[in-house]
C-alpha cells in the first residue's frame, strides 16, 4: 500500500506480492474507494489532546472516537454553530460518515475567513497574528487536505477564557496588511482585502457603547 501526496503518481510495488498470504498492492492510495479493496488493519482511531505547548495526551479510549473503523479522512468543521471544532471521519472501505461532537467545555474562540481582492479569492498563503493578554498566536491560512477531505478556508484561535482579541494582523500574499482592533471573541468573521471593517458570520458581536 501506498499514499503518494499527488494523485496522479503510480507507485510499482517493491517486490511481488504474495496473493497466497492475502498481499496485494495498489499503486495509487487515492482511487482504493473505486475498488472492492479494504484496506483496514482495524487499528482504532487515536484522539491527541494538547495539554501544553509541546504535551499530547492519546484520548481515544475516554471518547467513542477510537473506532476500529478503516478512518483515513478526518474534516474539522463546526457542525452545530457554536464555534467548537467537531470531526467528520471518513471511511475508506465504506461505512457510514461519522460525526464526533466536541463535548469538552466551551472555550472562547475566534474563526476568521478571508476574502481576497489583489490576492487570491480565499486569501491561502495570508499570514494571520492575534495579540491576546501576553501571547501571540500565528496561523497561517492553507487549508490541509488528507485523504479524500478538504477543510475549510478559514483559521481558528483558541483564546481561552479571554473575551476579545486586543490585535489582530492579516498580511495578504500582496503584501496588503491590515491591523484591526479589539476584536471580540466568539465570532466568526470574514476580512475582505483592504477593507477597514470586518463582517460576523457567526455570533453575536457586542455592541459598542
Amino acid at each position: 500500500m501506498s499514499q503518494p501526496t499527488a494523485r496522479l503518481i503510480d507507485v510499482a510495488p517493491p517486490g511481488d506480492p504474495d496473493a497466497s498470504r492475502g498481499e496485494f498492492w495498489i499503486s495509487n492510495a487515492w482511487r482504493v474507494p473505486s475498488t472492492d479493496r479494504n484496506l483496514s488493519a482495524y487499528e482504532p482511531n487515536q484522539v491527541f489532546l494538547n495539554i501544553s505547548r509541546t504535551r499530547f495526551a492519546e484520548i481515544g479510549h475516554l471518547t467513542t472516537a477510537n473506532s476500529d473503523g478503516d478512518g483515513r479522512g478526518v474534516m474539522v468543521a463546526d457542525i452545530n454553530g457554536d464555534l467548537q471544532p467537531d470531526l467528520l471521519v471518513r471511511h475508506s472501505g465504506g461505512g457510514p460518515l461519522r460525526v464526533y461532537a466536541n463535548r469538552f467545555p466551551p472555550a472562547s474562540r475566534l474563526v476568521v475567513s478571508l476574502d481576497g481582492t489583489k490576492s487570491n479569492r480565499l486569501g491561502i498563503g495570508a499570514t494571520i497574528i492575534a495579540e491576546v493578554g501576553d501571547r501571540q498566536i500565528t496561523r497561517q491560512m492553507f487549508p490541509t487536505n488528507n485523504y479524500v477531505t478538504s477543510q475549510a478556508s478559514e483559521v481558528r484561535f483558541g483564546l481561552g477564557q479571554a473575551s476579545q482579541v486586543a490585535r489582530l494582523v492579516v498580511r495578504w500574499p500582496s503584501g496588503t496588511v491590515q491591523d484591526f482592533r479589539s476584536v471580540p471573541a466568539g465570532v466568526h468573521i470574514r476580512i475582505t482585502e483592504d477593507e477597514s471593517e470586518f463582517q460576523v458570520l457567526l455570533g453575536q458581536q457586542p455592541e459598542i457603547s
